[in-house]
């Protein structure tokens, strides 16, 4: 059936919608350009402030730890390979699952390596790298001291930021053939008393000492803690190798 052209709905007469005013394209013109030169101006002065002298700290998360407040952000973060789109190409791959593995963005991750070039120990007695070994497993997980991070957290504004207890996680069953202690060593660790170890013993053994035969000589907690937080050494001055001031 034909439908009768007085039957039709009536087609709107595009011709007859209200256009903006010349006026109000005007004024939304302004304001776009406003927005963008302000806009402009704000992003400016935010990236002239990161580039300002002695402005680094602006956009570190904390302060640095003990020893290292003369380093630079550079000292310890280098740029990370690649260009920025092979980074965002890369991670972009790992994100969707054609890749094994993310890549660093901008900066790339500080490893053991950046922090050796420092501190370098050639007599260290807990090296990173001992702590990798398989049989060190659950003691690795339960410390998370495989990383010098681990117990150097960086931006904290302390010399350690590990419990002064850490050593249970590997000392617990120790026993000693020759002990030197006039409390057996072994006895320390079954009564669990782990915050005696660094009253005795410096980690790393970078510091010239010799380990106290008399429990009465055992550096007292709080003054370890109270080193390990950045206050003064309760360890004699002489170091074996000191830390360098810049790495190579």
């Amino acid at each position: 059936m034909t439908q009768r052209r007085e039957d039709r709905p009536a087609l709107r007469d595009i011709s007859s919608r209200p256009s903006a005013r010349p006026q109000q394209i005007g004024a939304l013109s302004r304001r776009r350009r406003v927005g963008i030169a302000l806009g402009s101006v704000i992003a400016a002065l935010a990236l002239a402030g990161l580039y300002w002298p002695g402005s680094a700290q602006w956009s570190a998360p904390g302060p640095m730890n003990i020893g290292h407040e003369q380093l630079t952000c550079d000292s310890c973060h280098r740029p990370a390979l690649g260009t920025v789109r092979q980074q965002l190409q890369a991670n972009a791959r790992f994100a969707i699952g054609l890749r094994a593995q993310p890549v660093d963005f901008g900066e790339r991750r500080v490893e053991n390596a950046d922090c050796l070039s420092c501190h370098e120990r050639p007599f260290d007695r807990h090296p990173v790298s001992r702590f990798a070994e398989p049989r060190f497993e659950k003691a690795r997980a339960a410390a998370k001291v495989q990383r010098c991070e681990g117990c150097h957290r960086e931006h904290s504004g302390k010399r350690v930021t590990s419990a002064a207890t850490v050593c249970e996680n590997c000392h617990s069953d120790i026993k000693l053939r020759v002990d030197p202690l006039d409390v057996p060593h072994e006895r320390l660790a079954q009564e669990r008393r782990f915050s005696t170890c660094l009253g005795c013993h410096d980690f790393h053994g970078n510091h010239v000492m010799k380990p106290g035969e008399r429990m009465s000589e055992v550096v007292a907690l709080d003054r370890i803690e109270a080193y390990l937080r950045g206050g003064s050494s309760p360890y004699p001055p002489a170091l074996r190798k000191p830390a360098k001031k810049e790495r190579d």
